[in-house]
């Protein structure tokens, strides 16, 4: 049992465990048990994160529990999340649909006085087109809400138990994609990008990896350690580690051409070892590096020094 399970029986002590993965949530007997305050119609962007249901935040689980609607892009949220809604509530698959099928079923809805989750992959804010959404919604004078999700690098991460921004090696985390049917702006070109050294998370370039690699290899050597992260949080999840002058070529192999993160990074030479390597050497460990922040030698507000404190 772990500590948040553990918190909810306290409080509710008929609560029944949320299971996704083995499909046994009593979403009507959850739903009475946790006091939750009444949707107002209107719509909410929710992030469903990176695939896996369990990576859900507690406020999305409560608004998916109750919403009347919910449009999800089905090529890439899992069906399992649906067990959380209603038995009644109205589900409408929106891989096939362009934005002009999306808005007006939205605002029809909310209009009908009824409470529309958009559930969408990942994080809101990376990559997931809310922008031109809030933008029609506003101006259609429908009350929105954003509710934030876990994005895949930061699932990628914890999958390899790593931390991004190790102190002495790297302090910068950079969210990239390269150019394709979407245009990157020449200040952000992945060479630019690259020159900096820092953990760099490239989402949507599967396709375009070759072209990825001879950019990044202009900055970072060779040897830099690359995860290639596949539906992270999906039952057919996949992680490998490779050297970055051979992730086109393990990609090309693996024939990964979409919902693929790529995580570069020196961070990663400390990667858990548990993840498959497709290098035939092991890769090389970062060594011991420390953070300031708990180091004894390091005060602050709520630690003053030890001579602070006999003077």
């Amino acid at each position: 049992m772990d500590w948040l399970e553990s918190k909810q029986k306290q409080k509710y002590p008929n609560f029944k465990e949320l299971n996704l993965r083995s499909h046994m949530a009593d979403t009507t007997q959850l739903s009475n048990e946790i006091p939750m305050p009444l949707m107002t119609p209107g719509v909410y962007l929710v992030g469903a994160g990176p695939g896996d249901p369990d990576l859900l935040t507690i406020k999305a689980q409560k608004i998916l529990m109750q919403a009347d609607v919910i449009l999800f892009a089905d090529s890439l949220v899992p069906e399992q999340i649906l067990e959380l809604c209603r038995a009644d509530a109205e589900i409408i698959r929106t891989a096939n649909k362009t934005l002009e099928d999306i808005l007006p079923l939205m605002i029809e809805r909310v209009r009908s006085q009824k409470s529309v989750v958009r559930l969408q992959s990942g994080d809101p804010s990376l990559y997931s087109a809310i922008h031109e959404q809030m933008q029609a919604l506003a101006a259609a004078d429908v009350n929105f809400e954003v509710i934030p999700g876990i994005s895949a690098f930061q699932a990628a991460a914890a999958k390899l138990k790593v931390e991004l921004t190790v102190p002495g090696l790297v302090q910068t985390i950079i969210l990239s994609r390269i150019s394709g049917r979407t245009a990157v702006p020449a200040r952000e070109e992945l060479a630019s990008l690259a020159s900096h050294q820092a953990s760099l998370c490239l989402y949507l370039s599967a396709r375009h990896v070759e072209e990825a690699t001879k950019q990044l290899l202009e900055h970072y050597p060779p040897e830099t350690p690359v995860a290639i992260c596949f539906r992270l949080g999906w039952q057919d999840e996949k992680i490998l580690l490779v050297s970055l002058d051979k992730m086109a070529v393990v990609s090309q192999k693996e024939k990964l051409i979409r919902t693929t993160l790529y995580l570069i990074s020196p961070a990663l030479k400390g990667a858990e070892t548990g993840i498959p390597s497709m290098d035939e050497a092991r890769l090389p460990s970062m060594g011991e590096a420390r953070s300031r922040l708990y180091h004894p030698e390091h005060s602050h507000l709520f630690r003053p020094s030890r001579q602070a404190k006999t003077s």
